[in-house]
């Protein structure tokens, strides 16, 4: 019988995936409602296409620079983990001294005693590429990144904007005048805020209620704000 068996444990996996999707769901749902909402007060007393032409056009916009966002950040990180790995080598060929105390300095921090971090200590710097990567990882805090998941990135992300943007969008298509299709798009947005919040919150082990209202209101918030600014400059 394996332990795992003895005493299950419930853990969230990090997931760059969900992490992407959350990304762009999240931006999606609130900025084209915000802009769809302040174009609704700007132009109160034409039809829809206005508001459903600019929204298109934002949501393209905004998926594209979503996506590049995500992919450059992507590469930042691989960029960085690279760099970092470069200078972790040179300081253990040229001051093996000072990495072998910081060594033994973060096993005693883990709670080994004096005498148990001194052979641990030896043993792990006897092999350079462990060492290393203990370093890497104790010290720097950082984990070997997937060169892979800049674009994965990218592409998840832009797409979870658009599916997103359309959502509040949706609503102009079927009503006839921009306020109409506020009302629909508020009420279809609002519940799709809600349901997103509360599932975001269960995967990330925060309170789900919580997390629900926190989403919903911050989409409430921008949509109001542009709203007014839109109503207060078109008088």
């Amino acid at each position: 019988m394996e332990i795992s068996d003895l005493h299950p444990e419930e853990h969230l996996g990090s997931s760059a995936l969900l992490q992407d999707i959350v990304i762009g769901l999240s931006d999606g749902l609130t900025v084209p409602f915000a802009l769809a909402a302040g174009l609704s007060g700007a132009v109160a007393a034409s039809g829809s296409g206005l508001v459903i032409t600019a929204g298109l056009a934002e949501i393209v916009a905004g998926s594209i620079a979503m996506g590049l966002g995500g992919y450059l950040a992507g590469r930042t990180e691989v960029e960085h983990y690279a760099a970092e790995l470069a200078r972790e080598r040179r300081e253990v060929q040229e001051v093996p001294h000072i990495e072998r105390a910081e060594v033994q300095e973060l096993l005693s921090e883990m709670g080994l005693s004096a005498e148990t971090s001194a052979r641990a200590t030896a043993e792990l710097t006897a092999d350079p590429e462990q060492w290393v990567k203990f370093m890497m990882k104790y010290e720097l805090g950082l984990e070997t990144p997937d060169p892979r998941q800049a674009p994965k990135s990218a592409v998840t992300i832009s797409l979870a904007y658009a599916v997103g943007g359309l959502v509040p969008l949706s609503a102009y298509f079927f009503t006839a005048t921009p306020a109409a299709g506020l009302a629909w798009s508020a009420a279809i947005t609002l519940v799709c805020l809600l349901f997103f919040g509360y599932f975001k919150a269960r995967l990330t082990g925060q309170p789900p209620l919580a997390g629900a209202l926190r989403m919903a209101v911050i989409g409430a918030l921008a949509a109001v704000a542009a709203f007014g600014v839109a109503r207060a400059v078109t008088g």
